[in-house]
């Protein structure tokens, strides 16, 4: 059997909705450079309702939001301003510090809408944690779409099936969304080390095994691995190349230092992360 560790989604919470937990987990910390993934819906919010994910910090790693259906508005420390959309991502580059909210605008609460996507934090490099915070934004449309034989899928970041996607990345990433129809088939390439897939809708079948929504897949290095949706289905391909080296995760923080973190923590609860535009209900450090 090619698959090397199966992870079931746990459930939490982010914003006073429910999402589903795929890493970190007990069973796998990191997949490449992919350290968290979270699940967003679907969900359906009613008129008057939406996201609210208040102001909080994040060091050492970028953040990386991507869309089937819905909007959230981003505001950050830097001043950003930015809406996502379906097929658009989100790339918010933490490096030494910086505080981000995610929102319904008021619009969409007024007359109510449906949100599903997933958020994944990618670590950074050692040398490169301290870096300075960035936000950077590409629309669906600059994104490279590969369409064939009921499959479509769009190359979030790095390069996949001979396409590279605009989005710079720290090391080397792979990170795709794909819509597939029953019976449609899509291998997953071998050159990257560490590799995973996470299904989002539907069922696949892999060698002969069964996975449903909610799980995460990972494979060995090396093996041939082949995808066939058993019904609709939209899975991520995600991974990338080995880490260097173990990364601690608390609560928002990401680092190679556990020192690091301490210091981040005295930060966040001394008010050095900077203000978020129009928006400074901020999460309390956890008391933890």
């Amino acid at each position: 059997m090619t698959l090397d560790t199966m992870i079931v989604a746990r459930t939490g919470d982010i914003g006073g909705f429910q999402v589903r937990r795929a890493l970190p987990s007990v069973k796998r910390r990191m997949v490449g450079p992919f350290v968290f993934l979270d699940q967003m819906g679907p969900a359906e919010f009613l008129i008057g309702h939406g996201l609210d994910v208040r102001p909080h910090p994040h060091i050492g790693l970028a953040t990386v939001t991507y869309l089937f259906e819905g909007e959230i508005m981003h505001r950050d420390s830097l001043g950003t301003i930015q809406p996502i959309r379906p097929g658009a991502v989100n790339w918010m580059t933490a490096g030494s510090g910086i505080s981000h909210s995610e929102r319904t605008a008021p619009e969409l609460r007024a007359q109510g809408f449906n949100l599903f996507g997933i958020q994944a934090w990618v670590a950074l490099p050692a040398k490169s944690e301290e870096t300075a915070p960035a936000f950077v934004h590409h629309a669906a449309r600059t994104l490279p779409i590969i369409q064939a034989e009921g499959k479509t899928v769009r190359v979030i970041a790095g390069s996949l099936f001979g396409e590279a996607s605009p989005v710079e990345t720290p090391t080397a990433t792979f990170y795709a969304d794909a819509a597939l129809e029953a019976g449609a088939r899509i291998p997953l390439p071998a050159e990257h080390e560490e590799r995973a897939v996470y299904v989002a809708q539907g069922k696949i079948d892999i060698a002969g095994d069964t996975f449903e929504e909610g799980q995460l897949l990972v494979f060995r290095p090396g093996d041939e691995i082949t995808i066939t949706a058993l019904e609709t289905a939209r899975v991520m391909l995600l991974g990338g190349e080995p880490m260097d080296g173990p990364r601690h995760i608390w609560w928002n923080f990401v680092s190679s230092s556990q020192e690091r973190i301490e210091q981040a923590k005295a930060d966040w609860k001394a008010g050095r992360f900077g203000t978020v535009p129009d928006d400074d209900e901020f999460i309390p450090l956890p008391e933890r």
